[in-house]
């Protein structure tokens, strides 16, 4: 609160210089607030974008396979699915967004040629390959769509996080270092008119007992008998 501020100009300078701290990290942060909310817009259509191709993925996945089950039976997909040797690897690294560290997912032996998969070309139907290409095809969408969303994420906390810092700084402490500043110069105006009666009384009261004084000599100038002169000691 104001009144627990005591009103010095030291005080006042100290706030002064506060109220400009904050401001300028007040206009930083409404800065970086909105960067952040544009990066996050363009993240947002790429993630609605891998979301659909993610979904369009899947469907003609299920449908290879299903297909591929029904042809060519439960027993011939999953022997081929278990004759694959080298399986997808990732690799996590991480890029820097406003600030924000958000991930950066790698990918390898996702896409795979038909020699690669380790089933024999020649014992399985193209049915079995067309659900190989598609799986392939799903995987990578993961892939992409767990690093989009959770980039997304990330933004969305640190734009949340730099809103609440925002509105802190302009609702609450520039607010009270404001009020602050102005009881400390209402104060200091007070105290400064006081002064300034003070030594007017002074004066007067100074410039009573000098007239006082002159009027006392006067009247003890008129009261000495004429020819008597004054004797002062040494």
């Amino acid at each position: 609160m104001a009144t627990d501020v005591k009103p010095t100009r030291k005080n006042l300078m100290a706030i002064e210089e506060r109220i400009d701290l904050s401001e300028r990290g007040h206009d930083t942060l409404e800065k970086k607030r909105d960067g952040l909310i544009m990066e996050f817009m363009d993240i947002l259509d790429q993630a609605q974008d891998v979301r659909s191709g993610l979904a369009d993925n899947y469907e003609d996945a299920q449908e290879a396979i299903d297909i591929a089950r029904a042809m060519d039976g439960d027993l011939e997909v999953r022997g081929a699915a278990a004759a694959l040797e080298d399986h997808p690897e990732i690799t996590l690294q991480s890029h820097n967004i406003m600030g924000v560290v958000v991930p950066q997912i790698e990918s390898s032996k996702v896409k795979k040629d038909l020699a690669e998969r380790g089933y024999g070309v020649m014992g399985t139907s193209a049915r079995i390959d067309e659900a190989a290409d598609a799986y392939e095809e799903l995987i990578e969408s993961i892939i992409l769509a767990a690093e989009v969303e959770t980039a997304m994420k990330k933004m969305l906390h640190e734009i949340e996080t730099t809103k609440r810092r925002v509105n802190a700084l302009e609702f609450k402490l520039l607010p009270e270092l404001k009020e602050n500043q102005e009881y400390i110069e209402q104060k200091l105006e007070e105290q400064e008119r006081e002064e300034i009666f003070r030594m007017k009384k002074i004066k007067n009261k100074k410039e009573e007992a000098e007239s006082e004084a002159r009027e006392q000599a006067a009247a003890e100038t008129k009261e000495r008998p004429e020819g008597e002169v004054a004797v002062t000691s040494d």
